[in-house]
């Protein structure tokens, strides 16, 4: 059975605050003449009011041992009965008779056959995609309520949710386990059975991620490709089956063991590996996807760090280079021993000469033995002499150069010394990615990559270097199969530039070659202009958008709800109005600001370089009244231990039922409540389970572990979260900081275990680990935290926080600190209806933009630069309507996710419009900003 604290079944919860109780439970002068009416004494004109109050809230009727105590005594109250008053709660037809005046009153239709058949078709419908009963359940009383009726008691929907969802779930595993060949299914089995040398099953080896990306796990994680892949074709097994039901599945396939998959039934636990196996194929390709791009962008970066250390040595290697060259100068000079050589040679072989010379190509032999006067093996020996001497002259310029290290070196130097001067980093590459080629060969041959515009120039470029990987020469062929050049105009000039040499045409230089090829790769998975099939995170993106059929349909809705338009102007919401809309809003914000600039003394603009300034503001500092407050506050305020607080919250606001086993089902833990206040403590102390139960008494660590592993997901935990964001947000003195409507997102350093994709050396820490990226609410409370990479932009995950937050409170400002913002993410937080502003470091230096070549402003023109530039393409905007429309209400419903959106629209993205759609949206959106800023 699952617990009702797990779902929205209306209820009385523990905590009801005071403004709850006249919001929801005072009754009106109306309703108590209603009740007095009907009633012929107190305690059934209580029972009456009661149940009247508890219907308008809940949508049914509570047991009379439901209601609590403070609810009753503050209706008595409301309505002036006599203190003492108890409801005297009536049965049988009297109660029936009540409850129908009741619904009368409400509106409400009791029609329980009608609310059975709805609450069903909703529950079957969903158990498709979803998997845990209180979701099921929850869903079914959404349906219910939107048709009026009163809901069924809790019992009823619990038993319905097992009974379809088991139901379902079968039909779905069956279809998995019959997709399935029987060689399949074994080699699947025998995972449960078979070791690794560590001891543990290799199904074990489904579970594992990625360690941090070493050339030896790198290699590892391309054998692990192969092995997973041999399982079979996991896609094929999954057909038609919802995504959210694999995850699910595959999760609870996760949080057991070996010995607990055994005891399932065999379709059951087939089907449970074969989504495990289907998870795991897509995180090792995303994972090696990943590893590729940490690894070039390692190399990229110790080749620019080997040019800055050539630029220190440069004075030392030039000077080296110079003293080889005066080197073999002085041995071709006059004087030198190569000069020297030839001019032996010469004198050697002019008496030959001057015997041979009238003689043409018909001279017979007769005749050259006459003219040589029968001396021809002393003249041909002169000669060979005369050869060798020459040859050795030149022998002696290359001993020279060899004393240097040889031609190679020569050449190398000289590479570096011009990669120096032209900032030429791409020159060194190769060299860095050393023994790194076969493996990134081996990932290209097995991974299947895809362009995910009609550019296919990289993957093009991919393929022959493929084509050529055995080739061990400086040079390979600029021809492709199709007897065609290679296009490489995708690169920059720099790299265009190393590839070919004008000395060679038709040729390119092997290993510049590869190392563009493999750069460039790197930089299209990351801005997504290249996606990996059978993956997850770099799957094709645009495939995840909804369809525009779709789209039109919501649209309408989505632009009254994010604030985009009026419900009166939804209908007529089409391309040209959202230009006009932009244009309108960057319009007035310039126009405001310039007329407002006489009479603004905080802002400053230089006539000649129309680069602005703000005045600093003086803090007036803390008043000796708020200090005063402080110490009263902190004196009144009692001392309590971090697990007494856990222990506290979880009784009343009841987070900890949010936790339990992957199937969704009530946990089987003696004291679920005591396991989980403790778990909760330990793991957000990061004490560890086992240091933890040294000091705590009748719990040990494997308990702690054990739990923490099968009881705790994300999920589950962002869940309880909201539980407390909620709590909190009903308490009257959150609500002296704030209303909820702005947020601040902002980053801290969290210490990681090392050996893992995760974990990065952090620039603006200086040490490794991963970011904590905290959203906290202006009720100084955190709605949502994402644990994100230290290399990665930090505005990438700052939708994404506002979009996962569960809870009641809806904020609509963001505010965020230089890393929470780019022009994307202003486009993208317009079009979903959040207003992002950001304090931006270095702000003097960004650019304004005009809404057209020929505004002109009178006071505030040198921000935007030069007449008749930095003008905002409107044009473009309106041509892309349709396109930013379907990534908007896509992300708003979940179809994709709004990081893995932004983590693609990056500046590299030279391909993808809908970056340049973006870009511009997002230059009218800082524009605004910037201009309401100052």
């Amino acid at each position: 059975m699952t617990s009702i604290e797990r779902t929205a079944y209306p209820r009385f919860k523990r905590l009801i605050t005071a403004h709850e109780l006249h919001l929801f439970f005072a009754p009106t002068r109306e309703e108590a003449t209603w009740a007095a009416e009907r009633m012929d004494s107190d305690g059934h004109q209580l029972a009456l009011l009661l149940a009247l109050k508890s219907y308008q809230r809940m949508g049914r009727f509570p047991k009379p041992d439901e209601y609590p105590e403070m609810v009753v005594d503050f209706v008595r109250r409301m309505v002036e009965l006599p203190e003492g008053t108890v409801p005297l709660w009536a049965t049988g037809r009297t109660a029936e008779r009540q409850r129908t005046e009741v619904r009368r009153r409400v509106g409400a239709t009791y029609d329980q056959a009608e609310a059975r058949r709805i609450a069903e078709g909703s529950i079957r419908k969903e158990a498709a995609a979803k998997n845990r009963p209180a979701d099921l359940i929850n869903i079914a009383l959404e349906k219910v309520v939107g048709a009026g009726l009163e809901l069924p008691a809790f019992s009823t929907l619990d038993a319905m949710a097992s009974t379809v969802r088991k139901e379902v779930n079968a039909s779905i595993c069956t279809g998995i386990h019959d997709r399935m060949s029987a060689v399949e299914r074994a080699g699947l089995l025998r995972l449960l059975e078979e070791r690794d040398a560590d001891g543990t099953t290799q199904y074990n080896r489904l579970k594992k991620s990625a360690q941090s990306p070493t050339w030896s796990h790198f290699k590892r994680l391309i054998t692990h490709l192969d092995w997973v892949d041999a399982l079979g074709d996991t896609g094929a097994w999954m057909d038609g089956v919802a995504s959210r039901k694999v995850t699910d599945f595959a999760g609870e396939a996760d949080a057991a063991d070996a010995s607990e998959l055994k005891a399932y039934v065999p379709v059951k636990r087939v089907a449970l590996m074969a989504c495990l196996a289907h998870k795991a194929r897509m995180r090792v390709r995303d994972e090696l996807a990943l590893m590729f791009c940490k690894r070039m962008g390692t190399k990229v970066k110790r080749a620019k760090e080997e040019l800055e250390e050539i630029r220190l040595a440069e004075r030392e290697m030039a000077e080296a280079l110079i003293g080889n060259y005066r080197s073999v100068l002085k041995d071709i000079d006059d004087g030198g021993p190569a000069q020297a050589a030839l001019a032996k040679a010469d004198e050697m072989t002019a008496g030959a000469v001057a015997a041979l010379q009238g003689l043409d190509e018909q001279a017979s032999v007769e005749e050259v033995a006459r003219r040589l006067d029968g001396e021809v093996s002393p003249a041909v020996l002169a000669l060979m002499k005369a050869l060798l001497v020459q040859a050795g002259g030149l022998g002696t310029i290359t001993k020279t150069v060899e004393s240097f290290g040889g031609f190679a070196k020569q050449y190398e130097q000289i590479e570096k010394v011009s990669a120096h001067h032209g900032n030429f980093w791409e020159v060194l590459l190769y060299g860095q990615i050393g023994r790194d080629r076969a493996l990134m060969f081996d990932l290209a041959e097995k991974l299947q990559f895809t362009a995910t515009s009609e550019d296919g120039r990289v993957l093009a470029a991919l393929a022959h270097a493929q084509r050529n990987e055995a080739a061990r020469g400086e040079y390979i062929s600029a021809i492709g199969e199709d007897g065609r050049r290679i296009d490489i105009s995708f690169a920059t000039q720099n790299w265009q530039k190393a590839v070919v040499d004008k000395s060679r045409p038709g040729q390119f230089v092997r290993k510049h070659f590869e190392a563009m090829v493999f750069t460039c790769l790197a930089e299209e998975l990351r801005c997504g202009d290249v996606a990996v099939v059978g993956s997850e995170e770099y799957a094709d993106w645009s495939g995840q958008l909804l369809a525009w059929e779709v789209v039109e349909e919501k649209l309408p809705a989505y632009l009254v709800e994010v604030g985009l338009a009026e419900e009166s102007e939804a209908d007529g919401f089409d391309a040209a109005f959202f230009r006009r809309q932009l244009e309108d809003r960057l319009r007035a914000a310039a126009a405001a600001a310039d007329a407002g600039y006489p009479d603004n003394e905080s802002l400053v603009i230089d006539p000649a370089t129309g680069i602005p300034s703000l005045k600093g503001h003086r803090s007036e500092g803390q008043r000796p009244s708020a200090k005063r407050l402080e110490q009263e506050i902190k004196a009144r305020m009692p001392e309590r231990t971090l697990i007494g607080i856990c222990a506290r919250t979880a009784y009343w606001v009841e987070w900890w039922r949010r936790f339990g086993p992957p199937s969704g089902n009530d946990p089987k833990l003696a004291d679920p409540f005591g396991r989980y206040v403790l778990t909760t403590f330990v793991k957000g102390t990061n004490m560890g389970p086992y240091e933890a139960a040294r000091h705590i008494s009748g719990v040990s660590g494997h308990e702690l572990a054990y739990t923490a592993n099968r009881h705790f997901s994300l999920v589950l935990l962002n869940e309880a979260i909201a539980d407390l964001v909620n709590a909190h947000a009903r308490l009257d003195i959150s609500q002296a900081w704030g209303d909820g409507t702005a947020v601040a997102a902002d980053g801290t350093h969290m210490d990681t275990y090392l050996d893992n994709l995760l974990a990065e050396t952090s620039v603006r820490y200086g040490k490794p680990g991963g970011i904590a990226y905290h959203h906290i609410s202006d009720t100084y409370i955190a709605l949502f935290t994402h644990f994100i990479p230290c290399g990665v932009w930090e505005a990438v995950y700052i939708i994404e926080g506002l979009l996962k937050n569960s809870s009641e409170v809806k904020p609509t400002t963001v505010h965020a600190d230089t890393q929470g913002q780019s022009l994307p993410v202003f486009s993208l937080a317009h079009l979903l209806g959040f207003d992002l502003m950001p304090r931006i470091r270095n702000w003097k230096g960004l650019t304004f933009y005009r809404p057209s070549k020929t505004t002109e402003y009178v006071h505030i023109d040198g921000l935007f630069g030069e007449a008749g530039k930095n003008v905002i393409d409107f044009d473009l905007i309106e041509s892309q309507f349709r396109h930013l429309m379907r990534v908007a209400v896509s992300v708003r419903e979940g179809a994709i996710s709004s990081a893995t959106l932004l983590k693609r629209l990056r500046s590299g993205s030279h391909k993808n419009a809908t970056y340049v759609a973006f870009r511009e949206v997002g230059r009218v959106i800082r524009t605004v900003q910037l201009l309401i800023g100052i």
